[in-house]
């Protein structure tokens, strides 16, 4: 890839201005290292410019133009096709950028695509042959040079426990911080609160350590500590597995990191963990990472991914709401979101947690977000769980934001042929958004008119509100009593006058997935109807499992 010509201008480095939420774009310049793995790029650090870095491995993917939440807000004075977007596995927050021009952020565009490409292509031994960063198997000491160079930030040859988060962060470990924290003092002898030398070598050989394998690779290699294609197949027929020696000494062949022991068809304990910690090893069978049951049954067959208060991005107390939270729960599987909706200025629905200090986002942003992203890790559908705290006005807004922007994809009307009182199955809705929220009555005739129905979200909200009202007033009751910040709770956003009725509009998107206070369970067996949905919180489901013996 060397010589591809994106790559190529991405090795000569590129201004790129980095745009974020607070403070002004800041111009960087961005430059693959020789690894063809590593983005390195001027940072600021205490006044100071320093060097910053992340890893291809650790994107997830590539947004051109205006894609994110960031740029759509604070990016409109680049050109759409200059700016782009970095979404990072785990954590880490997105990257927003902007080029001088069109042409260099093609190349960037283009040019990271075929690098992730080419690292995803490639096993876990090529990339531990072909980069030597993530050689983190006690294969020797020379990758702690490489960590500590990218991520000691003010060049001192020292970490602080700030910078050994950020090379945690580069070597893609998501680690708690108390324990984190607790590991680096243990290994602080000096107890200058930095890493040095054998310290950070010690730091992250007991970070990386797996005694449970140790043992186990102990147990069936005897006292030399070398496995033989004999000793390792009878490690595999002692997991279930009808291994032969051939197998066996496949298995070595492929994941064995030292030449001279593949050789002679043996195994060190590096190769044993590298096997182990394979897709190869996984307990999960590979097969099922695809779609493969009967996906032809009614949609209540099957147990549902879904996700309570998507909008937030962190407590729902004061947490930040965000269109990128929905973005995130599709891209991990998930079939089913929350949009909490309540009333907002100049007309327009919002999304938040009510009552609370969450901040605000456009119900229409929301949707937006979900056209484009429903349906790129999965077919099947999408369920859009509304809990409808607008008036019938911003609900027959709603109720148009989501045909003019699902389009097709916003199931309207029943399928075809299918019989109303079962389900169809996911397979008959691929591709499809369903609604789920309150119905008028069938059948209606008066356009304009409206019907008050009881909330079947209202008593677990309630709930689940109290409860975490409870715990927050414990925590902080004594800190914030007599200040403004203790009269949050009593804070209730815009609720509108006729937000229990239903307008007719919104009324009309729900087809599949009618939301019914819930009847009791013996009721709801004698009188099953598939095509509604009850919600209620743990608490009372116990109760409910209770009361039916």
């Amino acid at each position: 890839l060397t010589e591809d010509e994106d790559v190529q201008r991405m090795l000569r480095g590129s201004p790129l201005w980095k745009i974020k939420s607070r403070g002004k774009p800041r111009e960087r310049l961005f430059r693959l290292q020789e690894d063809g793995a590593t983005v390195c790029f001027e940072g600021g650090f205490r006044r100071a410019r320093s060097h910053q870095s992340f890893s291809v491995m650790h994107i997830e993917g590539v947004r051109e133009g205006h894609q994110s939440e960031g740029l759509r807000k604070y990016g409109a004075a680049f050109p759409e096709r200059h700016c782009f977007t970095l979404v990072f596995k785990g954590k880490r927050k997105n990257l927003d950028l902007a080029a001088r021009g069109e042409e260099d952020a093609r190349h960037w565009v283009q040019g990271l695509a075929k690098l992730m490409g080419r690292l995803q292509a490639m096993s876990q031994p090529e990339k531990l042959d072909q980069y030597p960063l993530p050689e983190l198997w006690g294969l020797g000491d020379s990758w702690i040079h490489g960590v500590l160079q990218r991520a000691d930030r003010n060049k001192d040859n020292k970490m602080s426990f700030r910078e050994v988060k950020s090379m945690l962060r580069m070597i893609n470990i998501d680690m708690d911080d108390v324990y984190a924290y607790k590991l680096f003092k243990e290994c602080d002898h000096s107890g200058n609160e930095r890493l040095e030398g054998r310290e950070l070598e010690e730091f992250c050989r007991r970070l990386l350590r797996r005694p449970e394998l140790e043992e186990l690779f102990g147990r069936y290699s005897g006292e030399d500590r070398v496995l033989s294609a004999e000793e390792l197949r009878d490690f595999l027929r002692d997991q279930g597995e009808d291994a032969s020696l051939r197998q066996a000494r496949a298995v070595i062949r492929a994941y064995e990191l030292n030449e001279k022991a593949k050789q002679q068809d043996l195994m060190m304990l590096d190769g044993f963990m590298m096997y182990l910690l394979s897709a190869a090893g996984d307990i999960l069978n590979q097969e099922h990472t695809k779609v493969h049951q009967d996906m032809s049954q009614p949609l209540c067959h099957y147990f549902i991914s879904s996700s309570h208060n998507t909008y937030l991005t962190r407590n729902q107390i004061g947490g930040t709401s965000s269109t990128e939270a929905y973005v995130r729960a599709l891209m991990a599987g998930c079939r089913c979101v929350e949009l909490d909706c309540w009333e907002g200025s100049d007309g327009e629905p919002v999304v938040y947690h009510g009552h609370t200090l969450t901040s605000k986002i456009l119900f229409r942003d929301v949707i937006e977000s979900i056209r484009d992203y429903a349906f790129k890790q999965s077919p099947y559908p999408v369920i859009l769980s509304l809990e409808n705290h607008c008036g019938l006005e911003q609900q027959a807004t709603m109720a148009r934001h989501m045909k003019a922007i699902l389009g097709d994809m916003l199931l309207t009307q029943p399928l075809e042929g299918q019989d109303p009182h079962n389900l169809p199955s996911p397979e008959q809705l691929k591709w499809k958004v369903l609604v789920k929220g309150k119905k008028l009555p069938e059948p209606w005739h008066e356009p304009q008119g409206v019907t008050s129905l009881p909330d079947p979200e209202e008593e677990e909200e309630e709930e689940e509100e109290e409860e975490e009202e409870e715990k927050f007033q414990e925590r902080s009751s004594r800190q914030v009593r007599g200040s403004p910040r203790g009269m949050v709770l009593e804070d209730h956003g815009v609720l509108a006058k006729d937000a229990s009725q239903v307008a007719p509009e919104l009324s009309a998107v729900v087809v599949y997935c009618q939301a019914v206070p819930f009847p009791g369970l013996a009721h709801a067996l004698r009188h099953p109807r598939p095509c509604e949905m009850s919600s209620f919180s743990e608490r009372k489901a116990r109760k409910l499992i209770k009361e039916a013996g």
